[in-house]
């Protein structure tokens, strides 16, 4: 068996400034007033360091930092859901990444979840709303709310795959399939091979450059990535 880690945003979905618009409104209630600074786009941070990064850069007194955090951290999931009408409609499913999730899902010996720098509940929001969280078993993913540190995301998913599934998981039946320097650097600290795509902010050249085994412009050739996918056991 191969487990298969989808990243969300950027690779399968592309939801604008929706999160940013929910980092604001989330300081805004916590803190009290506005932020002047929202967090860089499409970077793959884990939402945990983004929050804190938010609060920092809008000079919040460091001492209150992981208070505000912990309270910030703790409504996201909740405030993305109250915009699930706005997801459902200005959010975009990225190019083939319906036939990709489906193909990865019908293959008997592939194990499709996600390691994500979402939270769980802002995770299982967006694939819910675009219609794609059918084909992954978010059960046994790996989420910001797991641990901040998103190269600890791989073991943790392969533990839950494990549990469930038996065997064992490794950097040899594990595949990342991401946009981001952070997915890349989450394979290869984490233990998992890399299929970056390159349809985030990140270009082919630096995605190769960060390590990235593989280097796809997109999901649309759905036969490359399952080749892919498959050599990740080749010897």
């Amino acid at each position: 068996m191969i487990l298969v880690l989808w990243d969300i945003d950027r690779t399968l979905v592309y939801t604008g400034d929706i999160d940013r618009r929910v980092y604001k409104e989330t300081f805004t209630d916590v803190v009290g007033r506005p932020p002047t600074a929202l967090p860089a786009r499409g970077t793959g941070v884990t939402m945990p360091l983004a929050v804190r990064e938010l609060l920092r850069v809008n000079q919040v007194p460091e001492q209150r930092v992981e208070t505000l955090a912990a309270r910030i951290i703790a409504e996201l999931p909740e405030r993305l859901a109250g915009h699930r009408e706005l997801l459902a409609n200005d959010g975009i499913i990225m190019p083939g990444a319906v036939d990709a999730l489906a193909a990865v899902q019908q293959a008997e010996h592939l194990i499709p979840t996600v390691v994500t720098g979402n939270l769980r509940g802002s995770a299982e929001t967006k694939l819910s709303e675009l219609g794609l969280i059918g084909y992954l078993d978010t059960t046994i993913g790996g989420y910001a709310s797991d641990d901040p540190h998103r190269p600890a995301l791989v073991r943790i998913a392969q533990d839950r795959a494990a549990a469930k599934h038996g065997g064992r998981f490794h950097r040899d039946n594990t595949v990342i399939v991401g946009d981001s320097l952070e997915d890349v650097r989450t394979g290869l600290e984490g233990g998992a091979k890399v299929i970056a795509v390159a349809s985030g902010t990140t270009t082919e050249q630096q995605l190769r450059a960060a390590g990235a085994e593989h280097v796809l412009p997109d999901l649309t050739a759905t036969k490359a990535l399952l080749c892919l996918i498959n050599e990740v056991q080749a010897p």
